[in-house]
């Protein structure tokens, strides 16, 4: 009898699918929204493919891995926090994303979907040099982004374009706020080039 209610419960226990989210401090505010209750390292995937509205900003999330499977997202304000890379290549129902504020180094925004996002912003990433894109007219005529910072349907393929026998002119130089400054030894400085790369440089004396 325990043979057969143990062979019975086991479909039971496998209908449910499951997200991974390794950041603690992302799935923290997943619990602490109510759409997670274990602190596991993931979320059930039922849970968070209808939500349209997420705002975690100014949570220290460095990893925003789980957002795939967030496809009813229409609103994402990631703000303020310290993602290095994020991939928005599965929201295809994004309309308004705001990333600012992080240190961006990868960010794909490929989704399908670039005229339904009305509204993007990822201003303030100091080391994000390129944002995939799926139409660069669009996003240059409606999405702000820092100067430095260009859109490419593949910025793989166009950083390497763009660096290939070709001598890189210093546009300026910024401080780790942003705010652009005289070089100064002694103090960490970013130094932005015309090819849109990023040059990060202390110099000790």
């Amino acid at each position: 009898m325990k043979n057969t209610l143990f062979i019975l419960m086991l479909p039971l226990c496998s209908f449910g699918q499951f997200t991974f989210v390794p950041d603690d401090n992302f799935e923290q505010e997943l619990i602490n929204l109510g759409v997670d209750l274990i602190f596991d390292d993931y979320v059930e995937t039922a849970a968070i493919d209808t939500i349209t509205y997420l705002y975690v900003s100014g949570y220290n999330i460095a990893n925003l891995t789980g957002i795939e499977d967030f496809v009813a997202l229409s609103e994402l304000s990631c703000a303020n926090n310290t993602l290095s890379s994020l991939d928005l290549s599965n929201n295809s129902a994004l309309f308004e994303v705001n990333c600012s504020v992080n240190q961006l180094i990868s960010l794909d925004v490929r989704n399908g979907n670039s005229q339904g996002l009305l509204y993007f912003t990822s201003m303030n990433n100091q080391m994000l040099n390129c944002v995939d894109v799926d139409d660069v007219n669009w996003a240059n005529n409606n999405w702000s982004k820092d100067t430095w910072t260009s859109f490419s349907n593949n910025c793989s393929v166009s950083g390497i374009n763009n660096n290939k026998g070709q001598k890189k002119k210093l546009i300026k130089v910024l401080d780790i706020l942003g705010r652009e400054i005289t070089p100064k030894p002694n103090i960490p400085l970013l130094y932005i080039f015309d090819d849109g790369s990023v040059e990060k440089k202390l110099v000790v004396k």
